[in-house]
């Protein structure tokens, strides 16, 4: 690859940083009734009752592999992106304590958290790149490869961030910290 090429990525995946981030927070300042918070409280308690680091893995893998895709991976991002905010907003309405946490700390702050946000940034501008290649009728032959390491660091960052954020909230719990849902 070129530098040129070397920039433009680099600079696209940054773009989609920010791209998921803003959704996220927006996704995060919805307002959400106490029955909303409820009934997804209880889906999310049910979701998480034996998760384990590896349970962890699979649920994030699951979601950061479609934003791959070609064009339904940018959508499929940023829903993601938003739904996970909306699951903040939802924790907030049933412990209104960690409504004094920024949304974007999470995102930034914890290790899980930037791990997590480097898969999908990764994914959702390979998806970007792939529909572009398609939409000027560009063979994907030559993508293959990249495509494909993307793929195997973003499933390694999955894999080391579900074991970290499970290894961070048993050890929260072990110090008495209570979490909505674990």
């Amino acid at each position: 690859m070129n530098v040129n090429v070397n920039k433009q990525r680099i600079a696209l995946f940054f773009i989609f940083v920010g791209i998921f981030a803003a959704t996220y927070q927006i996704g995060s300042m919805t307002t959400v009734n106490e029955e909303e918070a409820r009934i997804f409280m209880e889906e999310f308690e049910e979701l998480v009752v034996d998760i384990d680091g590896f349970g962890i893995f699979t649920h994030n893998t699951s979601i950061a592999l479609p934003m791959f895709i070609p064009g339904f991976g940018i959508a499929w991002g940023l829903f993601s992106a938003w739904s996970t905010g909306f699951a903040f907003a939802a924790i907030v309405t049933t412990a209104p304590i960690l409504g004094e946490v920024p949304p974007l700390a999470i995102l930034f702050l914890s290790p899980f958290g930037l791990m997590e946000l480097t898969a999908y940034a990764l994914g959702i501008s390979r998806s970007f790149i792939l529909i572009r290649a398609v939409s000027k009728k560009i063979s994907l032959i030559p993508f293959i490869k990249p495509t494909a390491i993307e793929v195997g660091i973003v499933v390694g960052l999955l894999l080391a961030g579900g074991y970290l954020e499970f290894y961070m909230i048993e050890m929260a719990q072990e110090e008495g910290l209570e979490f909505p849902g674990f």
